[in-house]
């Protein structure tokens, strides 16, 4: 799978193409793609994905949206899926000021476009005036097809990133990982904390993750911990350690490892979240956390069995 930042630097023809942010990849994403890489394939068509960085909402509104997948683990995702190409395109202001012709017309110039696959909601241009019926009218004066997918919905409705960002927002993973497909993960470096959790036999893993991810409300969870190939139980605090560091002002992830004693610093380590098992506490003494630490090492080995 290519990876590409700039739509000029990209030279491809009788291209299929899916145009969205796409973030998180999740179920009714994943309908989408598997249409378009199965039908691009048949056709010896290159399979191409055009998503957007930062999201275009966030420039649009000023509002910070804290994504589910960064632009490299979109993009890998999207290649395991089969995708050929993926093109993460920098979404600016003025880029949101292109007509919907402006913007086909380079699509058609920079990879031969031959047949658009969008979702059902899909709108691009200024004002969101390239629908689904312009962007037909559009292709007809450049000879490119435009095919509407349906939107995958389940009980709970209609699979979107949205719904799934307030769900890891407010701490339902489990609920989040329904839609998702797959339980949602962060990781990063192992990098050195204040080593308190050793000095009571809990020594965790401190993360220094993506900030501009979406992370699950404060609280302690149930997860994988990945290390290269090997897989962990981990107990894993989210939040402020407010019994020690009440006055910290961004969130720490920690994860303590089950059975596991390791010197892991500089190595990456990835969390995937199962279940939430509590909120975060601020205790009297070190001995009531504790307590609470191996209550909660005995609720993560529940959660997880021997998944």
């Amino acid at each position: 799978m290519q990876h590409y930042y700039f739509l000029e630097e990209v030279s491809a023809t009788n291209a299929w193409l899916t145009i969205g942010v796409f973030d998180g990849v999740h179920r009714g994403h994943r309908e989408i793609i598997r249409k378009l890489t199965a039908s691009a394939h048949a056709q010896q068509a290159p399979a191409i994905v055009l998503t957007f960085d930062p999201h275009p909402a966030s420039v649009l509104t000023g509002r910070e949206i804290r994504c589910l997948t960064t632009p490299q683990e979109r993009a890998k995702m999207l290649g395991e899926l089969g995708v050929d190409m993926v093109i993460t395109q920098r979404f600016t202001r003025d880029l949101s000021t292109a007509t919907a012709h402006e913007y086909m017309s380079r699509l058609k110039k920079f990879l031969g476009l031959s047949h658009l696959l969008i979702g059902y909601d899909f709108a691009l241009g200024k004002g969101r005036e390239g629908n689904a019926a312009r962007l037909a009218e559009i292709g007809a004066a450049l000879n490119y097809t435009v095919e509407v997918i349906n939107a995958l919905a389940d009980e709970s409705g209609v699979i979107s990133s949205t719904e799934i960002r307030k769900l890891v927002a407010t701490g339902n993973v489990a609920e989040a990982a329904k839609l998702l497909g797959y339980h949602y993960s962060i990781g990063g470096e192992v990098i050195h904390g204040a080593g308190r959790g050793r000095k009571i036999n809990f020594p965790t893993a401190n993360i220094d993750y993506p900030k501009q991810k979406a992370t699950p409300s404060n609280g302690i969870y149930a997860c994988w911990a990945h290390l290269g190939l090997e897989k962990f139980m981990a107990a894993t605090n989210i939040g402020f350690n407010p019994t020690f560091t009440p006055e910290r002002q961004v969130p720490s992830l920690e994860a303590y490892l089950l059975d596991f004693d390791r010197d892991i610093y500089g190595q990456n380590l990835e969390l995937e979240f199962v279940s939430r098992i509590r909120d975060e506490l601020k205790f009297d003494s070190v001995d009531a956390l504790i307590a609470k630490i191996h209550e909660d090492v005995d609720e993560t080995r529940k959660l997880l069995g021997n998944g």
